[in-house]
């Protein structure tokens, strides 16, 4: 097996031209390789789109005092964003109010005040607002219930052996913080009314869309995480539901699709039914539905239980 030159390991991600010339490649050398020109002092691998980390790395190479914002940091915290946000083509980069904003082919500057700890370094070394802070950010273009959903991924409890943390993201009073210090920001409004919405225990996106649909239509705000016996720590628990008339609901996603959590599944499912409970299964089909068939059985469940 050969063994990749220096060259081209350089040649197989975004480069500057200070590291080209660094290995001794003038222009007219760069004319002659597999490389793009993507902006002043920037080229790229002439084949396929480099990594988002990549793109984001070599644009902070020539842009001192910038860090990732907005959609770009958004992403690259691996949050949740709607396909109409989520074009990464274009990259944000933010820089203090003191400092010009970037101006160069492929990026939107911003030039913003920022506080102590609202930017953070990624493991891979990139500079990136942090998570609660590119909440904000989005605020001025994310709906109302898009900016719910993302922030209810900030402040769930993750699950530390998945996710190699214990703590969430942000908190609702560290949101509401954030939001009373830049209460000037554009779309810092939009926020404050989607903070009133956001709770703690939507552990996916279509949860929550599930949620808000409910609400949407009238129904009364679902119990989130609800365990079948709160006194047992091994009891199974259902995504959302309503104690009062035992109605669990669950929504079951991809990773619901394998064997073993379709075992886990049916137990669950089972142990809620042999106490009474009637447990409604929600799946993506349902979702592009806008949850039309829960909503049905809900309604029924509702007059049924109620009476």
């Amino acid at each position: 097996m050969t063994t990749p030159t220096a060259l081209e390991i350089m040649l197989s991600s975004p480069f500057t031209s200070v590291e080209a010339r660094r290995h001794g490649l003038d222009y007219f050398d760069l004319l002659r390789q597999n490389v793009r020109h993507a902006s002043r002092e920037l080229y790229l691998p002439g084949d396929g789109e480099p990594a988002l980390t990549d793109r984001v790395r070599a644009h902070l190479a020539l842009t001192p005092g910038a860090w990732a914002s907005h959609r770009t940091s958004t992403a690259l915290h691996g949050l949740w964003l709607p396909d109409s946000s989520s074009d990464q083509s274009t990259l944000h980069l933010s820089k203090p109010a003191h400092l010009p904003r970037v101006r160069r082919d492929g990026v939107v500057g911003h030039r913003v005040r920022v506080l102590p700890g609202e930017v953070v370094e990624l493991g891979s070394g990139i500079l990136a607002s942090s998570p609660a802070r590119s909440w904000l950010e989005m605020g001025n273009e994310l709906g109302p219930v898009a900016l719910v959903a993302l922030g209810d991924q900030l402040i769930r409890r993750p699950r530390p052996n998945f996710e190699g943390r214990s703590e969430p993201y942000a908190t609702k009073e560290s949101l509401a913080k954030m939001l009373r210090d830049h209460y000037k920001m554009k779309g810092v409004a939009k926020c404050r009314a989607a903070l009133a919405d956001m709770r703690v225990g939507a552990d996916s996106i279509p949860e929550t869309l599930l949620r808000l649909c409910l609400l949407a239509y009238g129904f009364p705000e679902p119990e989130l995480q609800i365990v079948l016996r709160p006194n047992d720590a091994f009891s199974f628990s259902t995504d959302m539901g309503y104690r009062n008339l035992k109605i669990a609901i669950q929504y079951d996603g991809e990773h619901h699709l394998t064997d073993d959590q379709r075992r886990r599944d049916a137990r669950r499912d089972a142990a809620f039914r042999a106490a009474g409970w009637v447990v409604i299964i929600v799946t993506a089909d349902d979702r592009n539905d806008d949850f039309a068939r829960v909503r049905s059985q809900l309604r029924a469940l509702f007059t049924a239980r109620a009476a």
